[in-house]
């Protein structure tokens, strides 16, 4: 029984050992699927993909389009200020107001009077048309693409939040003629929910 237990307890020892090493691994992998910083938010949001069936293209935004077996028709395309984009064999095409997928369909109807079952895909390289502002007391000032849906509170978010100094009760976004109050101190504790509205291209956010 002596020489059957001395046998047993290495093995014993090299798995408690084995478990206890796996313990940390497993405690960290868990944190980093739980935890999201702010930063890590604000990625997020910058790489959010862009829905085909309902992001509508403005003008300088940047297209790329592909056209299946025509590497002369694939290329980047850039919609004019008058909203269209020029494409050979198709011809001057009108891109601003409508979806990727409804100006794919479009140019499929345009380039079929030249080439048998066009096959065409459009996506979003660049969004140049919808941008919201932030200017003021912020980690980061300037301007960021709206690609989603996106509150003032976000905003913040993605700006990487306030410098020491900032007066987070009396932020302002300016809508044109219009001024709408944001009181970060409030919003953050669920007060005045109203307040965190959704942006609409050109708001500009400003903190004080």
């Amino acid at each position: 029984m002596k020489k059957i237990s001395l046998l047993l307890l290495p093995a014993l020892i090299l798995s408690s050992i084995s478990w206890a090493a796996k313990q940390p691994k497993q405690s960290k992998e868990k944190a980093a699927t739980t935890t999201k910083s702010p930063d890590a938010a604000a990625a997020h949001a910058a790489g959010a993909p862009i829905n085909a069936k309902t992001y509508v293209i403005g003008a300088e935004d940047v297209l790329f389009i592909k056209v299946w077996n025509e590497a002369q028709l694939t290329a980047a395309y850039i919609v004019r200020p008058d909203g269209k984009i020029s494409m050979p064999l198709a011809g001057e095409v009108v891109a601003a107001g409508l979806t990727p997928e409804k100006l794919g369909a479009d140019i499929t109807e345009a380039l079929s009077k030249s080439i048998n079952h066009p096959d065409v895909s459009v996506s979003i390289q660049q969004v140049n048309s919808k941008k919201y502002f932030i200017m003021g007391e912020v980690q980061k000032t300037g301007s960021f693409p709206l690609l989603i849906p996106t509150t003032v509170l976000e905003a913040l978010v993605n700006a990487g939040g306030f410098r020491d100094f900032a007066k987070k009760s009396g932020i302002v976004i300016i809508r044109g003629s219009q001024r709408f109050q944001f009181n970060y101190n409030n919003v953050y504790k669920g007060k005045n929910r109203e307040q965190n509205i959704l942006l609409e291209p050109g708001d500009q956010i400003v903190v004080p």
